[in-house]
């Protein structure tokens, strides 16, 4: 794969890798060029649930979701990300994968409280951005396994299974892998 074509596909976070912010994490990356990149980690639920981000955006509506919100990075933690299914495009929509959409905007929380919303959604709070060259660094340094995402392992794979499902994908087993950079 070449690096160009990164987005869209997961990074799975190699056990090797130090870093506490990216431990065992599994990131949809959103976006990949020359200027950087932007991804979503998928997999680290919060104890706050998406009806209680609604309510303190006096969002009230007929749909009052349960799930929870997610760990989706650790720049701008406050900051508000849904990733959905292909249901509706809002003008702040980024494709990620021709099943798997990017809104940044108010309209789309707005849709959800109202139970117009796409009907499989994540919020994520925060991101995880690299600078440029950085990310093809830490490929370089083995530092994360590349695995293609699709809509079943976004939303409907359980959360403690992402990660295994993802390297699966690429046939690989955490039993494979060494803890030990530089070593098999």
């Amino acid at each position: 794969m070449h690096l160009n074509e990164l987005t869209g596909n997961l990074l799975l976070a190699m056990p090797s890798l130090q870093d506490a912010n990216f431990s065992d994490s599994v990131i949809l990356l959103c976006h990949h060029d020359e200027e950087g990149s932007m991804g979503l980690i998928i997999n680290r639920p919060q104890h706050i649930t998406v009806s209680a981000v609604l309510d303190d955006m006096h969002l009230e509506g007929i749909r009052q979701p349960d799930q929870p919100t997610y760990e989706g990075g650790p720049v701008e933690p406050f900051r508000g990300f849904v990733l959905h299914d292909s249901w509706h495009v809002y003008d702040s929509t980024l494709c990620v994968t021709s099943e798997i959409h990017l809104t940044t905007s108010r309209d789309v929380l707005e849709d959800i409280a109202r139970g117009d919303g796409p009907e499989h959604f994540m919020l994520l709070l925060g991101y995880a951005g690299w600078e440029a060259g950085q990310l093809e660094e830490e490929i370089g340094r083995n530092d994360w396994l590349i695995s293609p995402a699709d809509a079943q392992l976004v939303f409907h794979t359980p959360t403690e299974d992402r990660w295994t499902l993802g390297a699966q994908a690429m046939g690989v087993s955490k039993a494979q892998l060494s803890d030990q950079v530089g070593h098999a």
